[in-house]
């Protein structure tokens, strides 16, 4: 069933990027959200040709990930306190959910014990929600640059979680304008950033997200269906 669903999946997000306008050509990375869900089904979906998952909790990642007995690259998707930073760079491969000075430095801390360069991204709140996370618009390209000059933390690009709107269309101009705001950051001459990845869309609307230059993806419940609690 979860295999079944994965393909289901992939065939969509190849059906998306023909719809995308012909200078959208990026690649398109799948995240197979694993939150809530256990390691048999994780085995399942990984077995079944998913190589990427990823987690919203530090604490349940760090349990799946003594058990799991498969080789995956790990996504920390979800809100990171400053306190759980060391285990999540032992942990994760790549942390989407970078957006204070704070968080920034406390990673670069961690990481720099383990004599580990972080790759990031940094989550932005272009619809400036106030119960989300993410760095304002006006105020990336400052953490932006305090990140890349950060030696043992590499940017990789930006996250963005859409509101969940009723008409989803409502969420089209949020991801072109978040596709722009990519463009612009790519254009910029970092010295360690890398500015490669666009992570944006989840179930409800990873294909719309892709359309509009999504290059990551992080889909869970189209994959292994409604959260076990």
């Amino acid at each position: 069933m979860i295999a079944e669903k994965l393909h289901e999946v992939e065939a969509k997000i190849a059906a998306a990027k023909a719809r995308r306008a012909k200078d959208l050509t990026d690649d398109v990375t799948l995240v197979a959200v694993t939150k809530n869900h256990d390691v048999a089904a994780m085995r399942e979906a990984i077995d079944a040709g998913a190589t990427q998952v990823g987690e919203n909790r530090v604490q349940e990642a760090q349990g799946k990930h003594e058990t799991l007995d498969r080789t995956v690259t790990w996504h920390l998707i979800g809100h990171l306190q400053t306190n759980k930073a060391k285990q999540a760079v032992k942990l994760f491969d790549l942390i989407h959910s970078v957006d204070s000075e704070h968080l920034a430095r406390a990673i670069d801390k961690e990481a720099a014990k383990l004599n580990k360069v972080q790759d990031i991204l940094v989550q932005v709140n272009v619809a400036k929600e106030a119960q989300k996370s993410g760095v304002m618009e006006e105020d990336l390209r400052p953490l932006m640059g305090l990140c890349d000059a950060l030696p043992n933390v590499r940017v990789l690009g930006l996250m963005f979680i859409a509101p969940d709107y009723e008409d989803r269309e409502r969420c089209r101009p949020l991801f072109r304008h978040m596709h722009e705001i990519f463009l612009a950051a790519k254009d910029i001459s970092w010295k360690t950033s890398n500015i490669i990845y666009l992570s944006m869309g989840m179930s409800h609307d990873y294909e719309m997200a892709i359309e509009e230059g999504a290059n990551i993806v992080r889909v869970g419940t189209a994959i292994f269906g409604p959260r076990q609690y």
